[in-house]
């Protein structure tokens, strides 16, 4: 009897909330943003790049990071705004190593535009850093096979769709999300699995997203 469902670890799910809290760092110049950007805390990376989704849950597809937008809109740096914009969140797994890219992009840059470092931004225009705190606190809802999964997922809050595709994957770092780790190492679908890790989440809505993962395990086996 080793092999029941029962014995098997169950899916918790987990919400979320978060605040937004001033770091009181703030940049002028690109100069003194790709400074900044190097030091401040991860937490701070992770709010501005990720602020689009957490503000505007119900819209698509992937917006530019706060930091592309800046060096655009502020600084003029368009060429510089695009690469930044540009950058794949999805290729990432850690905020370091979504920051290394970020810090490169932008010393890259400057190497072939050495002037860009000095240009300021207009007064009332700077960069001003903010982090995200994270709450995270267990719901009621737990599940042991994949028909449960699916129901309770028809009606989990976003914030909690949100935590175990974003949060989970990229700021705690488990390399996958939550949901594509427990149905392959508990349930045993690694099929399955791996069609969900696939998805790219920053070119979905949340509540696509939420259909989208129903589709796939509805049709696991016709897809």
């Amino acid at each position: 009897m080793g092999n029941s469902l029962e014995e098997k670890p169950p899916f918790v799910f987990y919400a979320r909330s978060h605040l937004s809290e001033l770091t009181g760092l703030r940049a002028s110049t690109l100069g003194q943003l790709l400074g900044l950007i190097k030091s401040v805390p991860g937490s701070s990376i992770y709010h501005h790049t990720h602020r689009f989704l957490q503000q505007h849950q119900y819209l698509s597809p992937e917006p530019p990071n706060d930091f592309s937008y800046w060096v655009a809109d502020c600084l003029g740096e368009d060429e510089l705004g695009e690469r930044l914009a540009s950058i794949d969140t999805m290729q990432f797994s850690a905020i370091s190593s979504l920051r290394e890219k970020i810090v490169a992009t932008i010393e890259q840059y400057l190497k072939v535009n050495p002037l860009a470092k000095l240009r300021f931004s207009r007064s009332g225009e700077e960069f001003y850093f903010i982090k995200s705190i994270s709450f995270v606190f267990c719901t009621n809802y737990v599940v042991h096979d994949l028909e449960e999964f699916t129901r309770v997922l028809q009606n989990i809050t976003i914030d909690s769709i949100y935590f175990h595709i974003f949060e989970a994957r990229l700021r705690l770092e488990k390399q996958v999300n939550d949901f594509s780790n427990w149905i392959e190492t508990t349930i045993g679908d690694k099929q399955l699995a791996d069609r969900i890790a696939r998805l790219d989440p920053y070119t979905y809505t949340l509540e696509d997203l939420r259909n989208k993962i129903i589709y796939l395990i509805r049709n696991k086996n016709s897809v």
